[in-house]
């Protein structure tokens, strides 16, 4: 997460429509993708609004996530030729988690949400910071009669996430007994939004997508709810790495491929078509040089993004993410570990922090059990 202290940086942040309820809420921001977000608020902190979300329920203002319309005849057919997962799996009125790659290089340009509505109609949530990228290359490529359109600032995404967001929905009358990585559509405070079942927090939760003009209706709404804590984008990066969960930017990257970064299953690897195949499948046979791996602390320490991970006086990897985990009460992270020699779960490695090492155990992630189901 990059500071900007200029005066004229600042200006040029996109702002969420939920801007002044946030500053309301005491809420200290911080740029994030091109946007001004809330990072933590006043009276809650990090671990407050983790806490909330690992018990109860914390709602999250994520309107800085893309949105990316795809449709026309074949726009399904369209976006299974050029992103990774096989959208043919699901049908409509579910969702899938899927990568777009470079063609030459099979780099993660971003990962990406599709909702299929339709054969005709996909409604994609890139990253922030990558959306403009993400429709420019399906712009490029969209055979005629197949439109895409940057919709990023028109709607508001808002995250409800904990073991008790279903029961905070059911009683604002909102849909919660879909399936996960479905969606249905529903009304709340006179405004049509749509209700899905997908989350980055490991919890069960709903991301509900709101135009963006009805944005505060909704979220006053929600927040009015009892029990609720608004949370901000500290929070969600503790709780998305505890479970694993790689950010873009990080853990993938366009130098990071689906392969190292053991995302290869959200690959369909016998579609005849999607960008980055060949180069994929080259790399998944010959095996990768390095793969993402989960670090847990071992001393008290906490490892970082860029920190070195050492296997005696050689450097084996490179922390791509880390944190405190509010949950475990330890250090944890995900680190790119060179494959040669391979090294088994449960080994001893060490991250130099600030010059002085400190002992890590490669564990498989999760790090806390997930309840997303």
């Amino acid at each position: 997460m990059t500071e900007v202290t200029s005066d004229a940086a600042e200006t040029r942040l996109r702002r969420s429509p939920l801007h002044e309820r946030h500053t309301a809420l005491g809420a200290k921001f911080a740029p994030f993708g091109g946007w001004q977000m809330p990072l933590e608020y006043a009276g809650g902190g990090v671990l407050k609004e983790h806490t909330a979300v690992r018990t109860g329920v914390g709602v999250f203002d994520v309107s800085h996530l893309g949105k990316v319309r795809v449709a026309g005849p074949g726009a399904a057919d369209f976006v299974n030729a050029c992103l990774t997962n096989d959208l043919g799996r699901i049908a409509p009125g579910k969702a899938q988690y899927t990568l777009c790659c470079d063609d030459a290089t099979g780099g993660v340009v971003d990962d990406i949400i599709a909702y299929l509505h339709a054969d005709d109609h996909v409604f994609l949530v890139p990253n922030a910071a990558n959306t403009a990228e993400v429709a420019r290359r399906l712009r490029a490529a969209a055979p005629a009669g197949v439109t895409v359109t940057d919709e990023h600032e028109a709607y508001a995404v808002l995250a409800v996430q904990g073991p008790r967001s279903a029961e905070l929905l059911d009683g604002l009358g909102l849909p919660t007994g879909h399936e996960y990585m479905s969606f249905s559509t529903a009304t709340l405070a006179g405004v049509e939004l749509t209700v899905c079942r997908t989350g980055y927090t490991g919890e069960l939760g709903y991301e509900l997508v709101v135009p963006a003009e009805h944005a505060v209706a909704v979220w006053d709404a929600i927040v009015a709810a009892v029990d609720v804590r608004a949370c901000g984008l500290a929070a969600r990066d503790t709780l998305r790495t505890e479970m694993g969960y790689p950010l873009h930017g990080q853990d993938l990257s366009p130098e990071i491929t689906p392969v190292q970064g053991r995302s290869g299953w959200a690959v369909g690897w016998d579609k005849p078509a999607f960008w980055g195949r060949d180069v994929l499948r080259a790399e998944k046979a010959a095996g990768p040089a390095r793969t993402l791996r989960g670090l847990t602390a071992v001393d008290r320490a906490i490892p970082r993004p860029g920190m070195a991970v050492y296997a005696g006086d050689k450097q084996v990897g490179t922390v791509t993410s880390g944190t405190f985990s509010p949950t475990l009460k330890h250090g944890v992270a995900l680190a790119l570990v060179d494959t040669d020699p391979k090294l088994p779960d449960g080994e001893e490695l060490e991250v130099d922090i600030r010059g002085r090492r400190a002992r890590m155990r490669l564990t498989k992630p999760p790090f806390v059990q997930p309840s997303v189901r």
